[in-house]
């Protein structure tokens, strides 16, 4: 199988390169393929795009089949480098007998393009929707990878990456390295304000937002006895508070009440809702609990946050990147309780 490539540049480094994928034109041999080359869209950024030209596939990502349609990439329980190059969440397609659907997408395009991949072993019909569960960038910047596909988020979403997508991507850059060439913002086409459903052909997604929780962008995606949860759910690695402990809190209970099995954000790939939520909740509330006393000892933010939760350190990976700042956004809100 051959597929189309153009190679892109750094404007300022213009040694530093990556092919990126060209998708659509993908074909059983090279002239082929070289026949779909004139139509395609080059994606336009800070970079300088060679001529696109055909080979055979590229690296695929890897995707296990948890229920029947539905296929999970677990992203590694890290921060992102230049050696994992940003896989650090999990991605999930789903599969009906018309359309597909892509939830969440990656760091970066590379991610999107090795997803578009992932979908094509599997079927050849058409990504129809790329679904984001919220704004954090491990989870958004694959997405432009889709162009036929709408891209589905929470009604907040798009304000939400306005306003932080300049700052995501320089991080991730400066994180991944030359992996992150190529990729862009996603642009949001369907904001979900309520509970929303998605035909792909005898198979409905189930969409959900919710009121401020993980962040103020949450969406998740239910099929079947199946949630998709994004990072409501956090399975090994530390959960991560960017919006409110309360709500969080509150969402979690509802959750309960939506499916019997849940893929997590971090981790997983596929558990027992009930097993899954039970840590989330033990973190949280105490969490919650140990703020609440910092505050009403009158201590200050920086004493407070250096034992905020440390009750569950060595319960989960990452807990020393995470939780003082979880502790932070937890004392913000509840100092004012």
């Amino acid at each position: 199988m051959f597929e189309a490539l153009v190679t892109l540049c750094l404007l300022g480094a213009p040694d530093t390169c990556r092919d990126a994928l060209l998708p659509g034109a993908e074909a059983a041999s090279l002239a082929a393929c070289e026949a779909k080359l004139p139509g395609l869209t080059v994606p336009q950024g800070d970079w300088r795009a060679g001529a696109p030209f055909c080979a055979p596939r590229g690296a695929v990502l890897a995707f296990e089949e948890v229920v029947p349609g539905v296929f999970v990439h677990l992203g590694a329980i890290a921060e992102p480098d230049r050696e994992n190059r940003g896989d650090v969440a999990n991605i999930v397609f789903v599969v009906g007998t018309e359309v597909v659907a892509v939830i969440d997408s990656g760091s970066a395009r590379w991610m999107g393009e090795a997803t578009w991949r992932a979908v094509r072993e599997v079927t050849e019909l058409p990504v129809r929707y790329v679904v984001l569960t919220h704004m954090h960038p491990d989870h958004v910047f694959g997405a432009s990878v889709f162009e036929n596909a709408e891209v589905v988020g929470h009604k907040a979403l798009a304000r939400a990456l306005a306003d932080r997508a300049v700052n995501y991507a320089e991080s991730l850059e400066g994180l991944i390295g030359p992996a992150f060439i190529g990729t862009v913002a996603p642009q949001v086409d369907v904001a979900v304000g309520e509970p929303t459903e998605i035909d792909l052909g005898q198979v409905l997604l189930r969409l959900t937002p919710w009121p401020r929780a993980h962040t103020g962008t949450d969406l998740t995606v239910q099929v079947g006895d199946l949630v998709i949860a994004g990072d409501m759910v956090f399975d090994r690695h530390s959960p991560a508070l960017d919006g409110s402990v309360l709500g969080w809190l509150t969402a979690l209970d509802a959750l309960e009440g939506h499916g019997t099995q849940v893929v997590p954000g971090h981790g997983g790939p596929v558990l027992e809702m009930g097993a899954a939520l039970s840590p989330m909740r033990r973190y949280l509330e105490l969490l919650r609990d140990d703020t609440r006393a910092a505050v009403a000892a009158g201590e200050r933010l920086g004493e407070a946050v250096e034992h905020i939760a440390q009750g569950e350190a060595g319960r989960w990976a990452l807990f020393e990147a995470y939780n003082k700042r979880n502790a932070t956004v937890a004392f913000t809100e509840l100092e004012w309780e």
